[in-house]
Protein backbone atom coordinates (compact mmCIF):
# COMPACT_ATOMS: atom_id res chain seq x y z
CA UNK A 1 0.00 0.00 0.00
CA UNK A 2 2.85 2.57 0.45
CA UNK A 3 4.25 2.11 -2.72
CA UNK A 4 0.91 2.67 -4.49
CA UNK A 5 1.05 6.04 -2.53
CA UNK A 6 3.64 7.37 -4.83
CA UNK A 7 1.87 8.88 -7.79
CA UNK A 8 4.68 8.55 -10.23
CA UNK A 9 4.40 4.43 -9.61
CA UNK A 10 0.61 4.34 -10.22
CA UNK A 11 1.38 6.51 -13.24
CA UNK A 12 3.21 3.81 -14.92
CA UNK A 13 1.92 1.24 -13.64
CA UNK A 14 -1.38 2.01 -14.98
CA UNK A 15 0.25 2.91 -18.45
CA UNK A 16 1.65 -0.98 -18.13
CA UNK A 17 -1.45 -2.41 -17.27
CA UNK A 18 -3.54 -0.70 -19.72
CA UNK A 19 -0.35 -1.67 -22.62
CA UNK A 20 -1.25 -5.33 -22.18
CA UNK A 21 -4.75 -4.35 -23.41
CA UNK A 22 -4.56 -5.54 -27.21
CA UNK A 23 -2.40 -8.54 -25.50
CA UNK A 24 -5.82 -9.81 -24.34
CA UNK A 25 -7.67 -9.08 -27.57
CA UNK A 26 -5.33 -11.03 -29.24
CA UNK A 27 -5.88 -13.89 -27.33
CA UNK A 28 -8.74 -14.79 -26.86
CA UNK A 29 -11.27 -16.50 -29.84
CA UNK A 30 -13.64 -14.12 -29.61
CA UNK A 31 -15.50 -11.80 -32.33
CA UNK A 32 -13.80 -8.30 -31.65
CA UNK A 33 -17.14 -6.78 -30.86
CA UNK A 34 -17.54 -9.18 -27.77
CA UNK A 35 -14.27 -8.82 -26.63
CA UNK A 36 -15.01 -4.82 -26.34
CA UNK A 37 -18.23 -5.85 -24.50
CA UNK A 38 -16.86 -8.08 -22.02
CA UNK A 39 -13.69 -5.18 -21.65
CA UNK A 40 -16.34 -2.95 -20.47
CA UNK A 41 -18.92 -5.23 -18.79
CA UNK A 42 -15.64 -6.63 -16.56
CA UNK A 43 -14.61 -3.42 -15.93
CA UNK A 44 -18.24 -2.57 -15.15
CA UNK A 45 -18.53 -4.64 -12.58
CA UNK A 46 -14.98 -3.98 -10.92
CA UNK A 47 -15.89 -0.35 -10.90
CA UNK A 48 -19.36 -0.62 -9.41
CA UNK A 49 -17.82 -2.54 -6.41
CA UNK A 50 -15.06 -0.15 -5.69
CA UNK A 51 -17.83 2.47 -5.37
CA UNK A 52 -20.14 0.23 -3.36
CA UNK A 53 -17.09 -0.95 -0.76
CA UNK A 54 -15.69 2.96 -0.64
CA UNK A 55 -19.22 4.30 -0.30
CA UNK A 56 -18.84 6.77 -2.91
CA UNK A 57 -21.87 8.89 -3.54
CA UNK A 58 -23.06 9.09 -6.94
CA UNK A 59 -24.19 12.71 -7.77
CA UNK A 60 -24.13 14.06 -11.28
CA UNK A 61 -25.80 16.30 -12.84
CA UNK A 62 -27.95 16.20 -15.99
CA UNK A 63 -25.45 17.86 -18.32
CA UNK A 64 -22.80 15.41 -17.01
CA UNK A 65 -25.11 12.62 -17.83
CA UNK A 66 -25.60 13.80 -21.38
CA UNK A 67 -21.74 14.64 -21.68
CA UNK A 68 -20.74 10.90 -20.18
CA UNK A 69 -23.27 9.39 -22.37
CA UNK A 70 -21.49 11.06 -25.61
CA UNK A 71 -18.22 9.59 -24.33
CA UNK A 72 -19.45 6.37 -23.84
CA UNK A 73 -20.84 6.29 -27.54
CA UNK A 74 -17.39 7.72 -28.66
CA UNK A 75 -15.62 5.27 -26.57
CA UNK A 76 -17.92 2.36 -27.92
CA UNK A 77 -16.44 3.63 -31.13
CA UNK A 78 -12.75 3.19 -30.19
CA UNK A 79 -13.23 -0.24 -29.14
CA UNK A 80 -14.94 -1.28 -32.90
CA UNK A 81 -12.39 0.27 -34.47
CA UNK A 82 -9.33 -0.55 -32.33
CA UNK A 83 -10.03 -4.51 -32.11
CA UNK A 84 -10.10 -4.54 -35.70
CA UNK A 85 -7.08 -2.97 -36.16
CA UNK A 86 -5.55 -5.01 -33.74
CA UNK A 87 -6.62 -8.28 -35.83
CA UNK A 88 -5.14 -6.82 -38.89
CA UNK A 89 -1.68 -5.29 -37.87
CA UNK A 90 -0.87 -6.65 -34.67
CA UNK A 91 -0.99 -5.00 -30.87
CA UNK A 92 2.15 -3.04 -31.77
CA UNK A 93 1.13 -0.90 -34.41
CA UNK A 94 -2.85 -0.87 -33.93
CA UNK A 95 -1.47 0.82 -30.47
CA UNK A 96 0.55 3.33 -31.83
CA UNK A 97 -1.82 4.46 -34.52
CA UNK A 98 -4.28 5.01 -31.25
CA UNK A 99 -1.91 7.22 -29.69
CA UNK A 100 -2.12 9.36 -33.09
CA UNK A 101 -5.07 10.72 -31.26
CA UNK A 102 -2.56 13.68 -29.17
CA UNK A 103 -2.60 14.85 -33.41
CA UNK A 104 -6.45 15.00 -33.44
CA UNK A 105 -6.37 16.92 -29.93
CA UNK A 106 -3.93 19.27 -31.17
CA UNK A 107 -6.60 20.05 -34.47
CA UNK A 108 -9.12 20.26 -31.90
CA UNK A 109 -7.72 22.86 -29.69
CA UNK A 110 -6.76 25.28 -32.43
CA UNK A 111 -10.91 24.78 -34.08
CA UNK A 112 -12.47 24.53 -30.38
CA UNK A 113 -10.53 25.89 -27.60
CA UNK A 114 -8.17 28.45 -29.60
CA UNK A 115 -5.09 26.75 -28.28
CA UNK A 116 -2.17 27.16 -30.80
CA UNK A 117 0.35 24.43 -30.72
CA UNK A 118 3.63 25.19 -30.14
CA UNK A 119 6.32 25.05 -33.48
CA UNK A 120 7.89 21.86 -31.51
CA UNK A 121 3.83 20.57 -32.24
CA UNK A 122 3.38 21.36 -35.33
CA UNK A 123 6.59 19.57 -36.67
CA UNK A 124 5.41 16.53 -34.93
CA UNK A 125 2.68 16.14 -37.46
CA UNK A 126 4.78 15.02 -40.27
CA UNK A 127 7.25 13.61 -37.93
CA UNK A 128 4.83 11.15 -37.02
CA UNK A 129 3.62 10.68 -40.98
CA UNK A 130 7.15 10.13 -41.46
CA UNK A 131 7.64 7.28 -38.39
CA UNK A 132 4.16 5.59 -39.91
CA UNK A 133 5.95 5.37 -43.02
CA UNK A 134 9.05 4.14 -42.32
CA UNK A 135 6.66 1.02 -40.68
CA UNK A 136 4.13 0.34 -43.05
CA UNK A 137 6.07 1.53 -46.25
CA UNK A 138 6.01 4.77 -48.57
CA UNK A 139 3.65 2.63 -51.09
CA UNK A 140 0.34 2.49 -49.96
CA UNK A 141 -0.99 0.25 -53.62
CA UNK A 142 2.28 -2.08 -52.48
CA UNK A 143 0.11 -3.43 -49.05
CA UNK A 144 -2.12 -5.81 -48.34
CA UNK A 145 -5.68 -5.07 -48.17
CA UNK A 146 -6.32 -6.38 -45.09
CA UNK A 147 -3.18 -4.47 -43.47
CA UNK A 148 -4.45 -1.10 -45.13
CA UNK A 149 -7.76 -1.69 -43.42
CA UNK A 150 -6.32 -2.51 -39.71
CA UNK A 151 -4.23 1.10 -40.82
CA UNK A 152 -6.92 2.45 -41.63
CA UNK A 153 -9.11 1.13 -38.64
CA UNK A 154 -6.17 2.57 -36.64
CA UNK A 155 -6.25 5.90 -37.32
CA UNK A 156 -9.97 5.75 -37.20
CA UNK A 157 -9.62 4.92 -33.26
CA UNK A 158 -7.16 7.59 -32.69
CA UNK A 159 -10.41 9.98 -34.24
CA UNK A 160 -12.64 8.01 -31.75
CA UNK A 161 -10.62 8.24 -28.67
CA UNK A 162 -10.00 12.06 -29.49
CA UNK A 163 -13.81 12.30 -29.08
CA UNK A 164 -13.98 10.33 -25.78
CA UNK A 165 -11.20 12.45 -24.20
CA UNK A 166 -13.29 15.57 -25.49
CA UNK A 167 -16.39 14.55 -24.17
CA UNK A 168 -15.05 13.40 -21.15
CA UNK A 169 -13.05 16.70 -20.46
CA UNK A 170 -16.55 18.36 -20.77
CA UNK A 171 -18.53 16.34 -18.22
CA UNK A 172 -15.74 17.14 -16.11
CA UNK A 173 -15.79 20.91 -16.32
CA UNK A 174 -16.90 21.70 -12.63
CA UNK A 175 -17.14 18.28 -11.29
CA UNK A 176 -16.26 17.95 -7.60
CA UNK A 177 -14.61 14.56 -8.05
CA UNK A 178 -10.77 14.53 -8.43
CA UNK A 179 -10.40 11.25 -9.71
CA UNK A 180 -13.32 10.36 -12.88
CA UNK A 181 -14.06 6.74 -10.76
CA UNK A 182 -17.74 7.73 -10.60
CA UNK A 183 -17.82 8.86 -14.78
CA UNK A 184 -15.20 6.03 -15.76
CA UNK A 185 -18.02 3.53 -14.15
CA UNK A 186 -20.75 5.31 -15.59
CA UNK A 187 -19.46 5.32 -19.05
CA UNK A 188 -18.39 1.82 -18.67
CA UNK A 189 -21.86 0.64 -18.20
CA UNK A 190 -23.69 2.94 -21.28
CA UNK A 191 -20.64 1.39 -23.23
CA UNK A 192 -21.52 -2.06 -22.46
CA UNK A 193 -25.60 -2.18 -23.63
CA UNK A 194 -23.75 -0.16 -26.93
CA UNK A 195 -21.54 -2.99 -27.27
CA UNK A 196 -23.99 -5.52 -26.86
CA UNK A 197 -26.38 -3.94 -29.82
CA UNK A 198 -23.12 -3.92 -31.64
CA UNK A 199 -22.62 -7.27 -31.10
CA UNK A 200 -26.19 -8.66 -31.60
CA UNK A 201 -26.21 -6.07 -34.93
CA UNK A 202 -23.39 -7.92 -36.74
CA UNK A 203 -25.30 -11.34 -35.96
CA UNK A 204 -22.30 -12.34 -33.45
CA UNK A 205 -22.59 -14.25 -30.27
CA UNK A 206 -21.54 -13.32 -26.72
CA UNK A 207 -20.68 -16.71 -25.62
CA UNK A 208 -17.32 -17.51 -24.84
CA UNK A 209 -16.37 -21.00 -25.72
CA UNK A 210 -13.64 -22.06 -23.58
CA UNK A 211 -12.33 -21.16 -19.79
CA UNK A 212 -8.93 -19.46 -20.90
CA UNK A 213 -10.57 -16.73 -22.62
CA UNK A 214 -12.84 -16.01 -19.59
CA UNK A 215 -9.79 -15.96 -17.55
CA UNK A 216 -8.41 -13.31 -20.20
CA UNK A 217 -11.16 -11.08 -20.96
CA UNK A 218 -11.98 -10.89 -17.24
CA UNK A 219 -8.15 -9.66 -16.83
CA UNK A 220 -8.59 -7.08 -19.75
CA UNK A 221 -11.50 -5.60 -18.01
CA UNK A 222 -10.42 -5.89 -14.46
CA UNK A 223 -6.38 -5.17 -14.77
CA UNK A 224 -6.24 -2.95 -17.90
CA UNK A 225 -9.80 -0.98 -18.18
CA UNK A 226 -10.41 -0.65 -14.32
CA UNK A 227 -7.26 -1.13 -12.39
CA UNK A 228 -5.14 0.82 -14.83
CA UNK A 229 -7.53 3.40 -16.05
CA UNK A 230 -7.39 4.14 -11.82
CA UNK A 231 -3.68 4.39 -11.15
CA UNK A 232 -3.64 6.54 -14.14
CA UNK A 233 -6.87 9.10 -13.26
CA UNK A 234 -5.20 9.23 -9.16
CA UNK A 235 -1.67 9.88 -9.96
CA UNK A 236 -2.06 12.43 -12.93
CA UNK A 237 -2.83 15.40 -10.94
CA UNK A 238 0.00 15.18 -8.41
CA UNK A 239 2.80 14.19 -11.13
CA UNK A 240 4.26 16.33 -13.41
CA UNK A 241 3.49 17.15 -17.49
CA UNK A 242 7.34 15.23 -18.29
CA UNK A 243 6.18 12.16 -16.04
CA UNK A 244 2.70 12.33 -17.84
CA UNK A 245 4.18 12.12 -21.44
CA UNK A 246 6.54 9.43 -20.91
CA UNK A 247 3.66 7.14 -19.43
CA UNK A 248 2.03 8.32 -22.63
CA UNK A 249 4.89 6.37 -23.98
CA UNK A 250 4.89 3.68 -22.80
CA UNK A 251 1.67 2.71 -23.19
CA UNK A 252 2.51 2.09 -26.91
CA UNK A 253 6.49 1.27 -26.13
CA UNK A 254 5.19 -1.66 -24.26
CA UNK A 255 2.75 -2.85 -26.68
CA UNK A 256 5.14 -3.29 -29.57
CA UNK A 257 7.67 -4.67 -27.22
CA UNK A 258 4.30 -7.39 -25.87
CA UNK A 259 3.48 -7.68 -30.04
CA UNK A 260 7.06 -9.23 -30.14
CA UNK A 261 7.47 -11.42 -27.23
CA UNK A 262 3.84 -12.92 -27.22
CA UNK A 263 2.94 -13.01 -31.05
CA UNK A 264 6.55 -13.40 -32.86
CA UNK A 265 6.32 -10.08 -34.73
CA UNK A 266 9.21 -9.24 -37.29
CA UNK A 267 10.65 -6.19 -36.91
CA UNK A 268 13.39 -5.06 -39.17
CA UNK A 269 15.90 -1.76 -39.00
CA UNK A 270 13.97 0.34 -40.69
CA UNK A 271 10.17 -0.78 -38.74
CA UNK A 272 12.30 -0.20 -35.24
CA UNK A 273 13.58 3.21 -36.64
CA UNK A 274 9.87 4.35 -37.52
CA UNK A 275 8.31 3.21 -34.58
CA UNK A 276 10.85 5.21 -32.49
CA UNK A 277 10.55 8.72 -34.62
CA UNK A 278 6.76 7.72 -34.31
CA UNK A 279 7.02 7.71 -30.52
CA UNK A 280 9.20 10.83 -30.20
CA UNK A 281 6.39 12.44 -32.25
CA UNK A 282 4.11 11.68 -29.96
CA UNK A 283 5.68 12.84 -27.35
CA UNK A 284 6.22 15.72 -29.03
CA UNK A 285 2.43 16.58 -29.81
CA UNK A 286 1.54 15.68 -26.90
CA UNK A 287 3.37 18.83 -25.11
CA UNK A 288 1.45 21.67 -23.60
CA UNK A 289 0.02 24.03 -26.13
CA UNK A 290 0.62 27.99 -26.17
CA UNK A 291 -1.83 30.04 -24.15
CA UNK A 292 -5.69 30.64 -25.76
CA UNK A 293 -5.58 33.49 -27.59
Amino acid sequence: MTLLANPTLRLFMGAALISLSPVWVQLVDVPPSTSGFYRVLFGSIALVIYLLVTRKRMTLSRRMWVMLTLAAFFFALDLWFWHRSIYYIGPGLSTLLANFQVFIMMIAGVVMLKQMPRPVQVLAVPLALLGLGLIVGFDWSDLPGDYRLGVIFGLLTATAYAGYLLSLRQARQGSPYRVPTREMAVISIICTVMMAASVLGEGESLAINNYPDIGWLIAYGVLSHSLGGLFIASSLPQVTAAEAGLALLLQPTLSFVWDVLFFHRPMTSLELLGAFVALVAIYLGARPSSKQI
